[in-house]
């Protein structure tokens, strides 16, 4: 259990949060949000001791192990996957380490022999016996191999040392688990399993994600950072989200009876309180969820970016036809006699291989070309790119906002016309006059957006547009995308983005191109058998 009293940090005089006030208890998962530079992980930072609050305290029994996500990937190059995993658990790994120390003594005395068998009886108590088989299952369960265990952690490419830290953070049996966006670089199943991992995980996990899906999954609370204040609500993100976004229809109708907004609210609160849950404390959640009141449910300050995507002209019967495209890229051949025919309709979601992913659109968008192979647009097609890599678009440039996106429209240059688009990505007032070479990322793909409304293309071309983008950001993405009329082929990591957007699903593999009209869940369930 954590007890978290009054607690409040300030930088320069500017309070990030104030009197917060929260109990975190076994057997939850708590999920934390906010807009970029809330403070959430500076939160986990007060939680885990690595950053002192300005006022306020918080409580951690002292018999309870803490367990962090470590954020450095080369902090533990020079030891072998297994021992940093161990380190997991310190007093194991010190234990262990004290121990291989007395035992390579050539004078070994009787007080060693003492110490020794202290050592061994603490260590059994440890279940060190166990740790090189629960360290195996854990890289298992993250995609790698049991033999992994005994190469050298500076070996592995960076999204390996990153299940590594993972499995490091999860290992030893800790009372709670701290965990700042543990899905960033794993593939679907790792991300499956963690989310099963800790559904059965007794203890305390409290975790900062952008994943929608994921905290869908594993939350039975989610801690807002708004207003520089830190509450806690009962429920996953959607029935967060859901909540904030009635309450704010709700405060902007002051007309309506207060006796009609709790009997909305109550349906409301009744009806996610039935949903089912995969995490086996959904009964207690119910429970939980019966007992919420209207005063307790959120209000956010927080605003929404407004992505639309309108059509000039419907597309026509001929879309795109690829026809045995293949592409080495860095002595590796990433397309291979990939085929397929898109239609009117379609909404593509490209799954698997990043890179190849990537190859294949910029081949598309004429970037790159194809070693082999060739391909079509329809004559009726207008195509509007948005590349994973969006840096040539920035990279010394010196124009302002409003005078970057000027340069990419054809129909209005005025001032007005602009500052609409720009208006809807949340860049107002003296905001559009700000040089785009020190935008942050997320600044960045919000221009981004910007130029591809601006174009009215019935082609969307999409790859990983979520990148960079804060849990409002992404939504307003994800939603202007499922409701453009016209064709989208794109690429994401985002499961509720790929599920919610996609009727269609290509997988472009070593030994083939998978291609099925389904949704992605449904694709996710006969993928194994497929091939």
């Amino acid at each position: 259990m954590i007890t978290v009293s009054d607690l409040s940090l300030s930088f320069s005089g500017q309070a990030l949060f104030s009197h917060v006030d929260l109990l975190f208890t076994e057997g939850n998962c708590y999920g934390v949000i906010g807009a970029n530079g809330a403070g959430k992980s500076t939160f986990l930072k007060i939680l885990s001791g690595q950053l002192e609050p300005t006022s306020g305290a918080v409580s951690i029994d002292p018999r309870l192990r803490m367990s962090v996500l470590k954020q450095d990937h080369h902090a533990y190059d020079e030891f072998t996957v297994f021992e940093t995993i161990l380190m997991g658990n310190p007093r194991l790994y010190q234990v262990l380490k004290e121990k291989d120390a007395l035992y390579a003594k050539e004078d070994f005395s009787d007080a060693d022999g003492d110490r020794a068998a202290e050592l061994e009886a603490e260590f059994a108590e440890l279940n060190g016996w166990e740790a090189e088989t629960e360290a195996g299952k854990l890289l298992q369960g993250l995609g790698m191999e049991n033999t992994d265990l005994y190469r050298q952690t500076a070996s592995l490419t960076g999204s390996e040392k990153v299940k590594v830290l993972l499995a490091m953070a999860l290992f030893g049996q800790p009372d709670i688990i701290l965990l700042d966006e543990p899905t960033n670089d794993l593939d679907v199943r790792s991300i499956s399993w963690l989310e099963d991992w800790l559904a059965e995980f007794p203890g305390t996990v409290i975790v900062v994600s952008h994943d929608r899906h994921f905290l869908n999954n594993v939350c039975t609370h989610i801690v807002d950072i708004d207003y520089n204040k830190i509450k806690m609500y009962v429920g996953n993100y959607d029935f967060w989200y859901e909540s904030s976004q009635l309450i704010q229809r709700m405060l902007r109708d002051q007309n309506r009876k207060a006796e009609e907004k709790i009997k909305e609210l109550q349906s409301f609160i009744q009806r996610f309180s039935a949903n089912r849950s995969k995490s086996k404390q959904a009964t207690s959640r119910k429970r939980l969820l019966d007992k919420i009141t209207v005063e307790e449910m959120p209000a956010s300050s927080r605003r929404y970016p407004y992505v639309g995507f309108s059509m000039d002209r419907e597309p026509g019967k001929e879309i795109l036809t690829v026809e045995n495209l293949s592409k080495t890229v860095d002595g590796v051949k990433v397309l291979n006699q990939v085929s397929f025919r898109v239609n009117r309709g379609d909404k593509i979601a490209f799954v698997g291989s990043e890179t190849a992913n990537t190859a294949l659109f910029k081949i598309l968008m004429e970037e790159l070309e194809p070693d082999e192979g060739s391909f079509k647009w329809g004559v009726s097609t207008s195509r509007s790119y948005f590349p994973q890599d969006n840096s040539p678009y920035f990279n010394g440039c010196e124009l302002s906002i409003l005078k970057w996106l000027e340069q990419y429209s054809d129909k209005d240059t005025t001032e007005t016309y602009l500052r609409g688009f720009l208006g809807k990505m949340l860049f107002s007032g003296d905001d559009v006059y700000k040089p785009v070479q020190v935008l942050s990322g997320g600044e960045k793909v919000r221009c981004m957006l910007s130029r591809m409304m601006l174009f009215g293309s019935n082609v969307l071309v999409l790859d990983q547009p979520t990148n960079h983008l804060d849990l409002e950001s992404i939504t307003a993405v994800n939603n202007g995308v499922a409701d453009f009329k016209g064709v989208v082929l794109f690429a994401s990591h985002d499961h509720q983005f790929v599920q919610t957007i996609a009727n269609r699903i290509i997988e472009i593999r070593e030994e083939g191109c998978i291609d099925r009209m389904c949704t992605y869940d449904e694709y996710l369930e006969q993928r194994d058998s497929l091939l």
